[in-house]
């Protein structure tokens, strides 16, 4: 027999099949013990079963094991003291199984009892060390488990063990007691440990340690039914009991085996058990063992165990409850992508904020980003949310410990400032734009973005959070529109007359109530002074407010991400018009134009055509127009949506051309078929060479890739004239007519066209404010005009 420090000749991977028989070896052993036990026909000393084939179940287990300390080089303590157990028991067993060949009876205590006893304190131990090397890879703590697992394991085997207990001691105390006594401890402590360490390890010890569960658990399940037969005086060497001590030594040994090549332990290793098993099964330990004591007398310290098991496994309940409902709460009041209080937070924690001190001024800010949406649509929506991260921080920065930042959405911000003034959230919103004015870099882009902040006070502009949102709502937009930067309502001021009117409830009213109307522009071909089609251009017709222009409100929709509806709004009139036009037998192309989240939408082409045909118009009536600003964020895409509406025989117009992006590649990649010069090119063309021979050059470049040219802003017979000898195509302004309604425009083209036939060539104007025709260009023909619209 080699000791702890010897080499084993198995040590080499050429013994590797050496190492797979012994797993077999010991199978044979245990079964050939076991079908000895089972088909004896007498109760006494076989010498081959009671002998040699009994030691052969103690020492071929304490040999395998040592052979698996040779290969490892003695580098696992803990299989080093597993090993040094099985033979301790093996020697205690050949002395028992000597001394009664020899007909002589074993005392309590003996020789035997010692190895024996070294067996379960070495096992005791190799378990602990076994478990701490794994515990030392797993990410979840499991203490409680472990000592609730711990205390249920001991009051169950308190319970059962108790008649062995109470018999050791019926006399005085002894040696021989006190050894009796022992086992049991000594199986309670080991079933303690083992149960304690597999909930530690949360049910991912893996399947190799079921190899030790077992075999521990069988060695304690023979130890008790022997100490019960030993009470009654009936146990006989060589019965079916013996064959459990032989099964629980092979199960270990088998373990050790499958611990020769150590693998990296990771939390992910198969379960033996689920991870909540252990406590679990601990906790209904105790509630059994509560049960029985109420029917009958138990040991005390059985109840003591079973109600400490009860009470560990219930009392952290509501504590662990209390955590939970506290990371949920959490989680609903906290915006995700800033980690600042959300919404949800602001109205929760709003009134008990004024309930503090409600004689105390507070400010309430409302912020908003100025152009997020074109940054957030340029550079993608990941550069907004790390935007958006960026600003949240340096606005957490500007507030005080009493102060309150939330995110309502989107990219705005609502900071609730406790006890102050009107003055002091006045230098509090120039230190925040100061603030944010900083330039942002968002992985390799550099921005600078600003916010416009609308202000509103408590007591004195509203005594709830509704009230004081809304009308610091209506601020900000008069900072935004005004470009001041931030602004404090006040009511009746000026400066909140437009902004009240601009609420989100109010923009929905203008949707649903049909405030929203058209007016139409005609746009004249140059060289025959004929009516090629007209421009759709929306207006507000505000009840309070009276007629809006688009300039007033557009920006407020976009805002408001209600610009998909009143395109809609817009799309919806002009082709009812133009089918009205249609069925009086004057088609008349009608231009919309489209912003970028629209032209960028995959189901625009088939809203058109289902627009069209529900009309009976063919999609050739209408002509889009689309800013060269939309061809920033996404050309590809718009492309594909361009094309398709192309082909259904929608005109692609670009408008404003030459103001905006200006890169002449998408002339030649979009299908385009005309460009509308910018009327600031058009207005100082007849006092600006520079500009004139940018308007000759630009109208030169749109012919020569077979596009329309339209000049916008024609104000004069100067202007008209000199577009036409330019070779301009169209022409649209305030000389021919302003935007007017359709009746208007009806009126306009039959009289104009009469008049012009009799008179001239050079259309009529309608002025702004009457809406009816009346030509500039010379007093009869002014004449004329006037006397028809007044009969």
């Amino acid at each position: 027999m080699r000791g702890p420090e010897a080499a084993s000749p198995l040590g080499t991977g050429s013994d590797e099949p050496i190492m797979r028989l012994l797993p077999v070896v010991l199978a044979a052993v245990v079964v050939a013990y076991l079908a000895g036990v089972l088909l004896r026909s007498s109760d006494a000393y076989n010498l081959w079963l009671d002998g040699v084939l009994g030691l052969l179940t103690t020492w071929v287990p304490a040999l395998v094991a040592w052979s698996v300390v040779g290969v490892t080089r003695g580098g696992r303590p803990d299989l080093m003291l597993v090993a040094t157990a099985l033979l301790c028991w093996a020697f205690a067993d050949t002395y028992y199984v000597l001394e009664s060949a020899a007909g002589r009876d074993v005392p309590l205590p003996s020789p035997a009892d010692v190895g024996y006893l070294c067996f379960y304190v070495l096992m005791l131990v190799a378990v602990i060390l076994a478990a701490r090397a794994r515990a030392l890879y797993l990410t979840r703590p499991a203490l409680l488990d472990s000592v609730i697992g711990s205390l249920g394991a001991a009051a169950i085997l308190t319970l059962l063990l108790d008649p062995v207990v109470k018999s050791a001691f019926d006399g005085p105390l002894t040696l021989t007691a006190i050894v009796g006594v022992s086992y049991p401890v000594m199986d309670v402590l080991l079933i303690i440990s083992l149960t304690g360490t597999t909930a530690t390890a949360g049910g991912v010890l893996g399947r190799q340690w079921a190899l030790l569960i077992l075999g521990i658990l069988a060695l304690a399940s023979a130890d008790i039914a022997y100490a019960f037969q030993e009470i009654e005086n009936v146990y006989v060497m060589g019965a079916p009991l013996d064959a459990g001590w032989a099964i629980g030594l092979a199960l270990i040994s088998a373990w050790t085996i499958t611990q020769r090549n150590p693998v990296e332990h990771r939390p992910d290793l198969h379960a033996i058990v689920p991870a909540q098993a252990v406590p679990q099964v601990a906790t209904a330990a105790g509630l059994i063992v509560l049960v029985v004591a109420s029917q009958r007398p138990v040991v005390a310290l059985a109840v003591i165990l079973a109600g400490s098991t009860v009470a560990l496994a219930a009392l952290p309940l509501a504590f662990f409850q209390r955590v939970l409902l506290a990371q949920v709460n959490h989680h609903a009041r906290t915006d995700e992508l800033t980690g600042i209080p959300n919404r949800r937070a602001l109205y929760a924690d709003f009134p008990r904020r004024l309930a503090v001190n409600t004689e105390l001024p507070s400010a309430v800010l409302l912020l908003d980003l100025d152009k997020f949406k074109e940054i957030n649509d340029g550079l993608g929506h990941d550069k907004g949310d790390q935007l958006l991260q960026q600003v949240a921080a340096r606005l957490t920065a500007q507030v005080g410990p009493l102060d309150l930042l939330t995110r309502m959405g989107g990219d705005e911000f609502v900071m609730h400032l406790d006890q102050c003034d009107s003055e002091h959230a006045q230098a509090a919103a120039l230190g925040i734009r100061a603030a944010l004015a900083a330039p942002y870099d968002l992985g390799g882009v550099t921005i600078h973005i600003c916010a416009s902040i609308g202000i509103s006070c408590y007591p004195a502009q509203g005594q709830d959070l509704s009230s004081l949102l809304r009308k610091a709502d209506i601020a900000m937009y008069a900072a935004k529109s005004e470009h001041t930067g931030y602004a404090v309502y006040s009511d009746g001021g000026g400066n909140n007359a437009r902004g009240e009117f601009h609420t989100v409830q109010a923009l929905n009213e203008a949707l649903t109530d049909h405030q929203l109307i058209l007016h139409y522009q005609p746009k004249i071909g140059l060289a025959d002074g004929r009516v090629c089609g007209v421009e759709a251009l929306v207006r507000w017709e505000h009840p309070v407010l009276g007629l809006l222009q688009p300039d007033s409100f557009l920006g407020r929709f976009d805002e408001a991400g209600l610009m998909p509806a009143l395109t809609d709004v817009v799309l919806d009139q002009a082709l009812d018009q133009a089918a009205v036009w249609s069925l009086r037998g004057r088609p008349l192309p009608v231009a919309v134009n489209l912003p970028a989240s629209s032209i960028m939408d995959a189901g625009l082409p088939a809203q058109i055509l289902d627009m069209t045909s529900s009309r009976a118009l063919d999609p050739s009536i209408l002509v889009i127009k689309i800013t060269e600003d939309v061809l920033i964020s996404d050309r590809s895409r718009a492309a594909a949506n361009l094309r398709m509406l192309r082909q259904m025989g929608v005109r692609i117009a670009v408008d404003d051309f030459g103001k905006g992006y200006s890169s002449l590649s998408y002339l030649r990649e979009l299908p385009i078929d005309e460009l509308k010069l910018d009327k600031s090119f058009i207005l100082s063309m007849m006092s600006d060479t520079r500009a004139t021979a940018l308007v000759v050059s630009t109208i030169d470049l749109a012919h020569s890739l077979g596009l329309e040219m339209t000049a916008e802003g024609v104000e004069d017979t100067e202007t008209y004239r000199a577009l036409g000898d330019y070779g301009c195509d169209l022409a649209q302004g305030y000389f021919m007519s302003r935007p007017v309604p359709a009746a208007g425009l009806d009126m306009w083209l039959g009289d104009s066209a009469r008049i012009m036939q009799q008179e001239s060539a050079v259309p009529a104007v309608v002025p702004p404010d009457s809406g009816s025709p009346v030509g500039l260009q010379d007093a009869p023909l002014h004449e004329r005009l006037e006397g028809l619209v007044d009969s």
